[in-house]
């Protein structure tokens, strides 16, 4: 088991900037998943890890140890790529051993291995099957089970999920979740998906454009994001954005735009700002409520243009508040396209950011 360490690690081609500057502590033993979109950089500071790509600037540690220089084969990690990577022309068995074969470890020790990590992975009954024989999660998992005998101390994972139907995704989005439980050992995971981001994740790394964006717990991420790129792309469907202005004084401040009000939330009043200014309020989909709520609320006025209808819940695709709204309601209230609605969302529940610097407004003494 081990940390990892990024202190002002930095990647450049020529003048593209792939990495800027990266500072993160993952800690031992925890899921790390590093999430972004395509092109952020995430997947290149795995690599840098991994020793497939070298750190322009910067130090990058596994433990104590400084490994900028230190050769893929003798970091001690293992990796799971996006593609299985397996041998066609060998048996489970031998695409498990074959790692540890190039290694030298004893026969003994490498039988015992195998049979761990197939028992681990419920692969015992495929061990002499060859890899065409098995479906994709199956390859996944012999994959899996390819870094789990190396027994390392660092488990890297380049979006290993990406080749699976949405079924066996959440199959095996479990199945690697028991895996770090019962190895207990450091675990670092890139995705562009951030629902697995949410669900597999101890912590969650956001990055955009080569730039840690914000480290935190994912119910940190959802709850107190720290600007609007992190509070737009954590939580699926994505959160609503409306422009609004400061208006009235004393208690009566409210941020009033297109057919949206929002009464000042006692947590932003020490950084509200004069009135006339203008601010980005934010609210999530599955905030927004129909019908009567106790507590005081803001009020979104919109006309539902789509309605997708998803058993208990209803996701409604409406036009308000100067753009398009999407909200997740109740299926038993029943919305048609063209139903004028008002839309209530708990104060608690609004986040709000400063147009020029897109950062989120911080929360007052309360």
């Amino acid at each position: 088991m081990a940390t990892v360490t990024f202190e002002n690690v930095s990647k450049r081609y020529g003048d593209v900037v792939a990495v800027d500057d990266l500072n993160l502590d993952i800690r031992d033993a925890e899921f790390m998943v590093l999430v972004g979109p395509s092109g952020c950089g995430k997947t290149t500071s795995l690599r840098m890890v991994a020793g497939l790509e070298e750190v322009t600037d910067g130090t990058l540690r596994i433990g104590e140890k400084i490994i900028n220089d230190v050769p893929p084969k003798d970091r001690d990690i293992a990796m799971v790529f996006q593609s299985y990577a397996l041998y066609p022309h060998m048996s489970i068995r031998d695409n498990l051993a074959f790692g540890l074969k190039l290694r030298k470890v004893p026969k003994v020790q490498i039988e015992a291995r195998v049979k761990e990590a197939a028992a681990i992975l419920d692969l015992a009954r495929y061990l002499d099957r060859k890899p065409r024989e098995l479906s994709g999660g199956q390859r996944q998992r012999v994959a899996l089970g390819r870094a789990i005998v190396r027994e390392p101390a660092v488990f890297l994972m380049d979006e290993p999920l990406s080749n699976l139907d949405a079924k066996l995704r959440v199959e095996t989005r479990a199945n690697i979740l028991r895996l770090h439980q019962r190895l207990n050992t450091t675990f670092v995971y890139v995705t562009h998906d951030q629902i697995e981001a949410m669900t597999m994740g101890t912590r969650i790394a956001v990055m955009n454009e080569g730039r840690l964006q914000q480290v935190g717990t994912p119910q940190e991420l959802y709850d107190r994001p720290l600007n609007r790129f992190v509070a737009g792309f954590i939580g699926s469907p994505a959160m609503n954005f409306a422009t609004v202005e400061v208006s009235g004084t004393g208690a009566a401040v409210t941020l009033q735009g297109s057919n949206i009000t929002v009464p000042l939330p006692p947590q932003f009043r020490e950084s509200i700002g004069e009135t006339g200014r203008q601010l980005i309020v934010g609210f999530r989909p599955e905030h927004l409520m129909l019908g009567p709520v106790t507590g005081a609320t803001a009020t979104v006025n919109a006309k539902a243009e789509v309605v997708e209808y998803l058993g208990n819940e209803e996701l409604i695709h409406a036009s308000g508040a100067g753009r398009d709204i999407v909200a997740i309601v109740d299926s038993s209230y029943r919305v048609r396209p063209g139903d004028m609605l008002e839309l209530r969302i708990p104060l608690d529940r609004v986040q709000v950011f400063d147009p020029d610097t897109n950062f989120a407004l911080p929360f007052g003494p309360a």
